[in-house]
């Protein structure tokens, strides 16, 4: 009786397990193998299913750079090109110039009337003309500068500053000026008349008066003003004053606008002795 008890619990727990491997589509009896969202769906029918985005990771804070504690930087200065120390011909006002060769070896500097005309460098006053002399009429050459004063510097260069509407009082020739001195103040003198005030700059070497040709420009003065006005002021001209009159001598020709106009009279000049170049000390 016992036995067959027992045969008839084992058939039942067979068909058992046979029924819960058929209702299942694979896999082992009671786990399922539907993916997660199917089987949610699956235990709550009518529910509402949405994609969750993925955050946007928050940069790192940037470091803030703070500059190390220093003093502000020294200023070098120029270096010293020559023993001889230079202004700029024009104090205390605003001023244009060209910096290209202009008919003559000379610049233009435009500035408002009345500023300083001023001596370049130390040196001692060599002419000195306060009478505006010049006339349309006769243009005459040595007369086209108007006022002017012209100084040969401690460097053997001779600067000419025309066009002037006064001369400072008591210059003469011989007086001894230094470097910034005050030479006169700036017009519209000479064939300028008709022109907005400026100063007619040139450089060259000493000479007998007779020869104004050379008085009026020999040597490029721009490079040197440039020099002047930003900072170096050892700059010298004397060096290209030196080799501009080994080259055209010492007592040159005139070769640019050297007649008056035609039926003016001219001046009586005699004709001046050769300068010796060794008596024309340029640079010390």
């Amino acid at each position: 009786m016992r036995s067959g008890h027992i045969a008839r619990l084992t058939v039942v727990t067979g068909a058992l397990l046979v029924t819960g491997a058929c209702a299942s589509p694979g896999g082992v009896a009671g786990i399922s193998t539907m993916p997660p969202a199917a089987e949610m769906a699956a235990a709550a029918p009518g529910a509402i299913t949405a994609t969750i985005p993925t955050p946007t990771p928050t940069p790192a804070p940037q470091a803030v750079v703070t500059p190390p504690p220093g003093e502000e930087p020294v200023q070098v200065p120029p270096p010293k090109l020559s023993k001889f120390t230079y202004v700029f011909p024009v104090k205390d006002c605003k001023v244009s110039y060209e910096s290209r060769l202009l008919v003559l070896p000379k610049t233009t500097i435009w500035t408002g009337k009345g500023c300083s005309f001023v001596s370049p460098v130390s040196g001692v006053v060599d002419e000195v003309n306060a009478k505006n002399r010049w006339k349309p009429s006769t243009d005459d050459g040595s007369d086209r500068e108007g006022r002017f004063v012209t100084v040969v510097g401690d460097d053997g260069v001779r600067y000419l500053g025309g066009h002037l509407d006064s001369v400072a009082s008591g210059l003469k020739p011989g007086t001894r000026v230094s470097a910034g001195q005050v030479l006169g103040r700036i017009g519209n003198s000479g064939n300028a008349r008709s022109t907005a005030s400026n100063l007619y700059f040139a450089i060259s070497w000493k000479t007998d008066p007779s020869l104004w040709w050379v008085r009026r420009g020999m040597v490029n003065p721009w490079d040197y003003l440039d020099a002047w006005m930003d900072g170096n002021r050892t700059l010298s001209p004397a060096e290209e004053t030196r080799a501009v009159m080994n080259r055209v001598g010492s007592s040159p020709k005139c070769w640019t606008l050297c007649s008056s106009k035609p039926g003016a009279t001219e001046k009586p000049t005699k004709k001046p002795s050769p300068t010796p170049e060794e008596k024309i000390p340029l640079g010390g």
